[in-house]
């Protein structure tokens, strides 16, 4: 393992994918390998032994968004449509993915239809984000025979997967217990290890849990590009929380990227976080740091994935490099039903450099 500019590079072997969820490896979800990492030493652990590792004091962040099952077949086409999201002009994003699914089939053209499950239509409209485009996965597309997109993926569609599973796996997998509001097209993973008895276990140590919303769109495993704008809420008690934490002295540990990314647009340059809703573009990197969030629970992430610059830039490239190089060596397992990180500043750390 190395770095070139500042960002971690490695190679994962192919039986480091994780093939399945837990529970059909003989294992509770709260049972799988945790790696813990601090500035000063890396640990293995298992995730049910998060409230030890935890202090009194701490905040944990999580977000309560529900997976959707976002991927609908289309009449004619080899490939699925992944339905990344729907913008408030009542058009949808979409993915047409290559018959293998190894890929997106980049022959859409604006103008073409699609013809999905239940009668729907999808007008292909211009790439997304913006029109012009020379390349693009996704597009926006106009949908006719439909009003109700959640209704609509709950009849028809089924989970998004990737080749390295070995099974298709009911939606249900693809959920954390504390879902609440359905919206993202791909599972906040991060979240999924937490079973309702360690969630007791955490609050009962006197470990405070607080909500966002952040709805994740369909995520790029091939091209590992910058995640596109996505819908978000950050409800004010949540940011009286961290506030009052920081204020403290206490730890403000998020539970998976998108907490991070939902929180660090609603904080001001002199870190004071406020209540916010509505679309973020924000894309945290070594150059924009992260200004409140000072621990971060995390799945393992692909080599050249965009969300390693988001770790470097809450917790540095030299803790996620050793990290990722434990987890190499050790055969931790990869992807959304993998195994756990958690990033955390030394006991004596304040809350600015907590990881820096």
């Amino acid at each position: 393992m190395n770095a070139s500019s500042g960002v971690v590079t490695f190679k994962i072997s192919p039986d480091q994918a994780a093939t399945s969820p837990p529970e059909h490896r003989g294992l509770r979800r709260d049972d799988i390998r945790l790696l813990v990492a601090r500035p000063s030493r890396v640990e293995h652990r298992r995730f049910t032994e998060l409230p030890d590792i935890l202090e009194p004091g701490d905040l944990l962040v999580i977000n309560t968004s529900g997976t959707l099952p976002a991927a609908v077949d289309a009449s004619g086409r080899a490939g699925a449509v992944h339905v990344s999201t729907a913008l408030d002009d009542g058009c949808w994003v979409v993915e047409l993915r290559r018959g293998d699914n190894r890929g997106p089939d980049q022959s859409l053209r604006p103008g073409e239809w699609l013809e999905l499950a239940g009668g729907v239509r999808l007008e292909v409209l211009d790439p997304y984000p913006r029109a012009g485009l020379r390349s693009t996965r996704l597009w926006r597309a106009r949908p006719t025979g439909v009003v109700d997109l959640v209704a609509y993926l709950r009849r028809y569609g089924r989970p998004i997967s990737y080749g390295y599973l070995d099974a298709q796996y009911p939606i249900t997998a693809y959920q954390t217990v504390y879902a609440a509001t359905p919206g993202s097209a791909e599972m906040p993973s991060a979240g999924r290890p937490f079973s309702e008895a360690l969630l007791v276990r955490l609050m009962a140590r006197g470990i405070t849990v607080a909500p966002i919303v952040l709805h994740a769109g369909v995520s790029s495993p091939e091209s590992h590009e910058p995640p596109f704008p996505e819908r978000y809420e950050v409800p004010p008690v949540t940011a009286r929380l961290v506030n009052s934490a920081l204020a403290a002295g206490d730890r403000v540990i998020a539970v998976g990227t998108t907490v991070v990314r939902a929180l660090e647009t609603c904080t001001t340059p002199d870190g004071i976080v406020h209540a916010g809703r509505g679309w973020t573009d924000l894309v945290l990197n070594p150059d924009r740091p992260s200004r409140v969030v000072t621990g971060l629970i995390s799945g393992l992430h692909e080599p050249g994935a965009s969300h390693l610059k988001l770790l470097e830039a809450v917790v540095g490239p030299d803790l996620v490099r050793s990290a990722y190089r434990a987890a190499v060596d050790h055969s931790y397992l990869w992807h959304e039903f993998g195994d756990s990180t958690v990033f955390l500043p030394d006991r004596q750390s304040t809350p600015e450099r907590a990881i820096r």
